[in-house]
């Protein structure tokens, strides 16, 4: 049955949370552990009670991460041990099956790894340390982070990005030189090509004084 999104009133372990994705961009993730350690202490308590972590409650009385696994991977390589989170769903009664095609359905699963292809349930790992690196995933969050599209309430759409830019930008081009490949993803991005992705800003209109005459 739907919740009403209620923060837990007792902190759930990071270690025992369950995800419902096979990647993450590390780069993003790196960039948030940063962050987290930039905070100012005295303020760190005060931004976990802000950022819950939106989950479903499953068999066997588990939390699958539903949304906001950079962070909570991230938060867990920086060594904390407990994180709010919110419960959006409560299908505890459903049978495993059952409970993973009702995810998949309802847009809160996206079993493809880190090449862009479908895997089995039986492949999403079952811990968020063992979450699989997707350079591209990577690429998408920063194409978004450059204004390369908008944030969009699409279930995934950074990754629907970063499988157009897979099928358009060679692996090898992110480990030689990550900053062109951003600059050739901005240019993708603008593209028609990319019009029907979430978020797609359209090309850059030409300045008035950039006319032709």
């Amino acid at each position: 049955m739907a919740l009403p999104r209620e923060p837990r009133i007792h902190p759930v372990s990071i270690a025992a949370l369950r995800p419902t994705q096979i990647t993450v961009g590390m780069r993003e993730v790196k960039a948030k552990r940063k962050s987290w350690r930039d905070h100012p202490d005295r303020k760190k308590a005060d931004f976990l009670g802000k950022h819950l972590i939106p989950v479903i409650w499953g068999p066997k009385d588990e939390y699958y991460v539903i949304d906001h696994h950079h962070l909570t991977l991230a938060l867990h390589q920086e060594g904390v041990k407990n994180i709010a989170t919110t419960v959006v769903a409560d299908l505890r009664r459903l049978p495993r099956e059952a409970f993973w095609v009702f995810l998949d359905n309802r847009g809160w699963l996206h079993p493809f790894d880190e090449r862009g292809r479908r895997r089995s349930y039986a492949d999403v790992p079952k811990r968020i340390m063992a979450l699989v690196d997707d350079p591209f995933r990577s690429l998408a969050g920063e194409l978004r982070q450059s204004g390369g599209f908008a944030k969009d309430t699409t279930p995934f759409s950074e990754f629907l990005w970063a499988d157009f830019l897979r099928r358009r930008i060679k692996r090898r081009a992110l480990d030689d030189d990550f900053p062109a490949a951003l600059v050739r993803a901005l240019k993708l991005a603008k593209s028609g090509e990319a019009e029907y992705l979430p978020g797609w800003c359209g090309p850059i209109a030409r300045l008035s004084n950039e006319q032709d005459p």
